[in-house]
């Protein structure tokens, strides 16, 4: 489970919109550190059928490391929960992030987020101007940002909570990454981080902004953050990276392949949905709606649950706000306890190549077709990799959080495959297809 707080699609979209040649090619350069990235450790994960150790090494509840710009983790160890400030401002707000959703999680009766007191590992300075940060399995990872467009991703308290929290849902519930459960796993870090930033800072759900990741763009973006749980789609609006495409009711469900079924762009909906309850209930979210959402998530609720489902979870976690939860869910078009489906599977024209990439934290699209009957000077070399390939036969193992996934259609043939299973023919076509 390799959590990215930046998407894939908001990566893309700002490294073909963005003017600056110096910033489109640090994004460009944090797109392939990404990449490779998806590709390192999956045996050692838990839904890969391996096993992640938790046993705590020492007394100390967290650690901070430097990678100081590099790509060696943990890296250099800096700061252990106990001691003083060290003076890196990288360093000393992940120290304060970590206590922080530590603390959360500790006042519903969880140590750690194993739930066995593992000590919780950060590596800050990863990477030269690295605009992303992200939960790898066994580790929180944070870059510096570009300077330009994105700031240091320990700056926003919410990051923190967020990517901690991926690491209680894999777990818990190990919601899979993947349509409506997906979307899920997306919010219940949504939904985390805002409780522990509200907590943080007095707020109670009524004043709070519910916005996640605020301060994560420089002041010249047209932004207010990376995503608004209250309102979701009006987070940003920017030329160099785009409208926030997130949804808010299953009235504008997004029904697609791409993002792993949408995870990103669905998420909007059970986080409406939350913020409805949390005012509702009235009071401060994490004593509210927060406890009863970590108690839908402990449940035992499967780990491919739609949103019908986890909605049921948490009016049965409810007790006497059963009907306040309900009818929250209700207005953005759930109704716990029924069925909400999934997305159809595109095709391609006959004679045609399609290749889709998506996935990230916020799910933009890369894609790109070649016309094996035109005169594209990729045609040939497409075709010859495409006679080499049966879609049909192509298997792989469930997408996992914020890693890409790739769609390939030939005429009725395809397959998706995350980037971490593509064969070289497959990684080959890909890169032709989309230019990359």
């Amino acid at each position: 489970m390799r959590c990215h707080f930046i998407p894939a699609y908001l990566l893309d979209r700002l490294a073909d919109g963005v003017d600056d040649d110096h910033v489109a090619g640090l994004v460009r350069r944090t797109r392939e550190i990404d990449r490779s990235l998806r590709g390192r450790r999956v045996e050692g994960h838990p839904a890969m059928g391996g096993a992640v150790s938790t046993a705590r090494s020492q007394d100390d509840d967290w650690e901070v490391y430097d990678a100081q710009n590099g790509t060696e983790l943990p890296g250099t160890l800096t700061r252990t929960s106990g001691q003083p400030e060290s003076g890196d401002a990288a360093v000393d707000e992940a120290a304060v992030g970590l206590t922080e959703t530590l603390r959360l999680f500790a006042d519903y009766g969880r140590d750690s987020y194993d739930g066995k007191g593992a000590t919780v590992v950060a590596t800050v300075h990863y990477e030269k101007d690295y605009d992303n940060a992200f939960w790898d399995g066994n580790q929180l990872v944070f870059g510096d940002g570009d300077g330009t467009v994105f700031e240091r991703f320990t700056k926003p308290i919410d990051v923190l909570g967020h990517e901690l929290a991926h690491a209680v849902t894999q777990f818990t519930a190990n919601l899979v990454y993947q349509d409506q459960s997906g979307a899920l796993n997306e919010s219940m870090s949504d939904v985390f981080g805002a409780c522990m930033k509200q907590r943080f800072l007095g707020q109670d759900a009524a004043s709070a902004d519910w916005l996640i990741g605020e301060g994560i763009f420089k002041p010249d973006v047209q932004g207010r953050a990376l995503r608004s749980m209250v309102e979701p789609g009006t987070a940003y609006d920017d030329p160099r990276i785009g409208k926030d495409p997130q949804v808010g009711s299953m009235a504008d469900y997004v029904d697609t392949q791409d993002d792993n079924g949408g995870v990103h762009l669905n998420s909007g909906i059970p986080n409406r949905a939350f913020v409805l309850a949390a005012r509702a209930i009235g009071g401060e979210s994490w004593e509210g709606a927060g406890r009863i959402w970590y108690a839908a998530l402990t449940s035992g609720v499967p780990a491919d649950s739609d949103f019908g489902t986890f909605a049921a979870a948490t009016v049965a976690a409810a007790g006497e706000q059963a009907s306040v939860v309900e009818e929250a869910w209700r207005e953005v078009g759930v109704v716990p306890g029924q069925s909400t489906g999934t997305a159809s599977t595109p095709t391609a024209p006959a004679e045609t190549v399609a290749v889709r990439r998506t996935g990230g934290f916020g799910g933009l699209v890369r894609e790109g077709t070649v016309d094996l009957a035109s005169d594209d000077p990729r045609a040939p070399e497409v075709r010859q990799l495409v006679e080499r390939i049966d879609f049909r036969a192509v298997t792989s193992p469930p997408p996992q959080p914020d890693r890409f996934v790739y769609d390939f259609r030939c005429g009725p043939d395809g397959c998706q495959v995350p980037e971490t299973h593509l064969t070289h023919e497959l990684r080959q076509l890909a890169s032709i297809v989309l230019g990359e």
